[in-house]
C-alpha cells in the first residue's frame, strides 16, 4: 500500500478483515441488514422482495461467512 498525499509505503503480507473478504454484494448486504437495524422483513420491503427471498440471501451469506472463518 501506498498512500498518494505523504507516500508512506507499508509492504507485506496480510490476512484481509473477513467483511473485505466478501464481495461489494455482500458487504452492501450487510450493511443493509445493519441500517434496518437487523430486520430482515425491513430489507426485504426495501428491496421489493418476499421475505423468504430475502431469508435465503441471509442464510446463503451465513454460509459463505462460516466457511470463510475456518
Amino acid at each position: 500500500m501506498k498512500c498518494s498525499h505523504c507516500e508512506t509505503t507499508v509492504n507485506g503480507n496480510y490476512e484481509l478483515p473477513l467483511y473485505l473478504q466478501l464481495g461489494r454484494e455482500e458487504q452492501e448486504f450487510i450493511l443493509n441488514f445493519f441500517l434496518s437495524s437487523g430486520s430482515i422483513k425491513e430489507m426485504a420491503k426495501q428491496a421489493g422482495l418476499s421475505y423468504p427471498t430475502m431469508r435465503n440471501k441471509m442464510d446463503d451469506l451465513i454460509t459463505k461467512i462460516e466457511t470463510l472463518k475456518k
